[in-house]
């Protein structure tokens, strides 16, 4: 029996809807995709969006490919260390350092706390997955994400000198998405991602 394609779901970081954004790009031109609806930067209730992660995933049928981005990272990886959900991989890309100060216009770290955003998962994802990082990243050092994905688990890609990655960087579309998604579309078996605790 064929394998069973995957859904991507999809999931924002602390933005509101950017028409621009390469994750909404990407799922205009996807065959099977879910959006998580972006809840922005006011409401920083980190467990509303896990739960919002869940009610997607719920909502699909058969295995899903998670692409997170941002702040959108941190509620991915606490759903996906929680869940026993089919799940064939993950793409995270540049996620923040939530544990330093972010820039001005970003919630504080006091706020992020309260918003239970801390501290960040620590634990292996028991599929595939890819850490897409930045060299110039205001929200995080190339060095710090590279430590992220050895703690997940992750295989790790230097896209050099993105910013974040964001239209406020200069950037819309990133077709090297669909490479990295179709590089975890390729695995020949789905994996179940267990239930860990944060180290």
């Amino acid at each position: 029996m064929p394998a069973r394609e995957a859904t991507v779901l999809i999931v924002p970081g602390l933005r509101d809807h950017v028409p621009g954004h390469w994750q909404t790009l990407l799922a205009s031109r996807l065959p099977r995709v879910r959006c998580v609806a972006p809840m922005g930067r006011d409401n920083l209730d980190c467990a509303a969006r896990v739960e919002a992660i869940e009610r997607q995933a719920a909502s699909i049928d058969g295995p899903i490919i998670l692409v997170a981005h941002s702040g959108g990272v941190v509620p991915t990886m606490r759903w996906a260390l929680q869940t026993r959900r089919a799940v064939k991989g993950a793409l995270l890309a540049t996620p923040p350092d939530f544990e330093r100060p972010l820039p001005e216009g970003y919630p504080s770290i006091e706020a992020l706390r309260k918003g239970g955003w801390l501290l960040a998962p620590r634990g292996p994802l028991a599929c595939p997955s890819i850490v897409a990082a930045s060299r110039n990243d205001p929200l995080a050092s190339f060095a710090r994400v590279a430590a992220m994905a050895r703690q997940w688990g992750s295989r790790l890609v230097d896209l050099g000198e993105v910013g974040h990655l964001n239209p406020a960087s200069g950037y819309g579309d990133w077709p090297a998405a669909d490479a990295l998604i179709a590089e975890l579309e390729a695995d020949t078996a789905y994996c179940w991602l267990k239930s860990r605790q944060f180290s």
